[in-house]
């Protein structure tokens, strides 16, 4: 139990499927996703937004136990915005764009995740895990088309050709169901993946941190915080954040010879963070747990008609915030293109691009984790050395500061190297190549103020810039038109204006260049000026019908 949240029940029911008649046929279902942790909830709302009937499936009964995730990346809040609970997460959150690391007590680097303004959604916003979750269900219920079933677990998998058989155990019996396609979201230890004697590839590291939560009212900014060698915890490293309702998370370097059960104790736990915030500071233990690095992946995600997302697929050490952020942006890649597969406008090798475009993300968040953790937690007299010559030069020097490493944090991957890309046939500037997520900007639309990315996404969108004259070829999906217009311009119902001229200077348009954007928002391809027989190649090249 926790003092400042009160966990929900969801009622058990008994399936249907243990009444039918012994010469029943086995149930089939569209979609079936497994795990209602963050990424299987947020799997199934992509989905029933894209009209498709989704089962999610799950073991427990209630929210996750402890707050978990924690940091959410604006790229998330941004996708979370289109799934309709984006909100909700920043209203209760805590919002935040700086981090400082301090050697001793003395900082000696800081940064800021909002170099520049013109964008809806900050940095980072820090939340307790079952917050998010419970907005997550919020959105998921006013969804027709998810089903969701508590305290069913899965107890085995045969996937064939045309999908995957699941036997499913509840309190009430064990029942059959097939599913033309299954979504694997159930978390690190994912019992689907071992059940399917799948392997998972990488590195463990040796070292241990315990995480507190504490209630406390303290003058601490809304900032992350990060201490080298401090005076309350010689020799190791400590990490403080913000999270809602006056709870603090408190991370403290233990070492890999810390016995985990009796670190977790309140008589051990309580003496550090009196240490740290010293006698006058009253506060309550909220929550403790001990967690040792890990930055592994499957080798695919795609395994037929079985695919894997989240902690499931991936997995990365907590300093950095790109657990929870990755599998989010993992379905957000998933979901456009499964609907394109399942109503028959794209063939299933669509799908080995999720994988493809997706381990190149997770290798990113791991080869990012590694360099943090290795930076940490140094493992060789020679790495020791080196970082603490680093933390000691970046007290005075400037170039050593860029080298502080305690925590490289999530940031969306730019997938420039995709096959579903179409390279660039004229010069441009700018970041906004063919791959990269599309950046907000400022805009009005119909005479309120609104934001670029609310106007693109879940489906392809054409974006044209200026007055050119445009004509439509026959297209194999629906796409929509968003006019960008200068202001002063003389404007229809409908058309965008760049209020800030942000959305053309980041995207380096002028008047007549279009960007053809997927559904999740990454620029596909871009021209100086339309032309429908290049459209048409894009789309064909994005739907992998070429």
């Amino acid at each position: 139990m926790l003092s400042t949240y009160t966990y929900p029940s969801f009622a058990y029911r008994r399936p249907p499927e243990l009444d039918a008649t012994a010469d029943a046929p086995v149930p089939r279902r569209p979609v079936v996703v497994v795990g209602a942790g963050p990424v299987g909830i947020a799997a199934a709302i992509e989905l029933a937004q894209q009209g498709l009937p989704v089962l999610l499936l799950d073991d427990d009964d209630t929210v996750s136990i402890g707050s978990r995730g924690l940091c959410y990346a604006q790229r998330t809040l941004e996708i979370l915005d289109r799934q309709g609970c984006g909100q909700a997460l920043v209203d209760k959150g805590v919002t935040w764009n700086v981090g400082r690391t301090f050697l001793d007590t003395e900082e000696v680097f800081h940064f800021d995740l909002v170099a520049e303004a013109g964008h809806e959604r900050p940095g980072m916003v820090n939340l307790q895990q079952y917050y998010l979750e419970e907005f997550l269900l919020q959105r998921a219920a006013e969804l027709p088309g998810i089903e969701l079933r508590w305290k069913h677990k899965v107890v085995g998998v045969s996937p064939d050709g045309a999908g995957a058989r699941l036997q499913v155990e509840t309190a009430d019996g064990v029942f059959a169901l097939d599913a033309d396609w299954l979504v694997v979201a159930d978390g690190a230890r994912s019992p689907i993946r071992r059940l399917l004697g799948l392997e998972i590839e990488g590195q463990v590291f040796k070292d241990r941190f315990l995480i507190a939560d504490v209630v406390m009212k303290a003058d601490f900014p809304a900032e992350r915080w990060f201490w080298f060698d401090p005076p309350f915890h010689r020799g190791q490293s400590v990490l403080l954040h913000r999270e809602a309702d006056n709870v603090w998370r408190i991370d403290f370097q233990l070492g890999w010879d810390a016995d985990p059960e009796e670190e977790k104790n309140p008589e051990r736990v309580i003496p550090r963070i009196r240490q740290m915030l010293g006698d006058g500071c009253e506060f309550e233990l909220e929550w403790v747990s001990v967690y040792t690095f890990q930055c592994r992946r499957m080798t695919r995600f795609r395994h037929g008609r079985v695919l894997f997302a989240g902690d499931a697929a991936h997995q990365v050490s907590p300093f950095g915030a790109r657990g929870a952020n990755s599998g989010i942006q993992d379905v957000d890649n998933l979901g456009w293109k499964l609907k394109a597969v399942i109503d028959g406008v794209a063939p299933e090798s669509l799908l080995d691009s999720y994988s493809d475009e997706r381990v190149v993300a997770a290798d990113e968040n791991i080869r990012n984790s590694t360099r943090s953790t290795d930076f940490i937690t140094p493992k060789s007299r020679v790495s020791k050395t080196f970082r603490n010559a680093v933390l000691g030069l970046a007290r005075q020097h400037p170039f050593a500061r860029a080298l502080v490493n305690s925590g490289r944090l999530s940031v969306p991957t730019f997938l420039t190297g995709s096959a579903l890309n179409t390279p660039d046939a004229e010069p441009f500037d700018g970041w906004m190549v063919p791959g990269a997520p599309l950046s907000d900007a400022p805009v009005v639309r119909n005479g309120q103020a609104d934001w670029l990315l609310r106007q693109v996404g879940g489906g392809f969108t054409l974006l044209v810039f200026g007055d050119a004259a445009i004509e439509l070829p026959a297209t194999p999906v629906p796409l929509t038109v968003r006019r960008v217009k200068q202001p002063g311009s003389l404007v229809v119902a409908g058309e965008l204006i760049d209020s800030e001229g942000l959305a053309a200077r980041r995207c380096d348009a002028r008047p007549g260049t279009v960007y053809l954007i997927r559904p999740d928002q990454h620029v596909a391809a871009r021209w100086r000026r339309f032309d429908a027989a290049a459209l048409q190649a894009a789309l064909a090249r994005a739907l992998c019908l070429n």
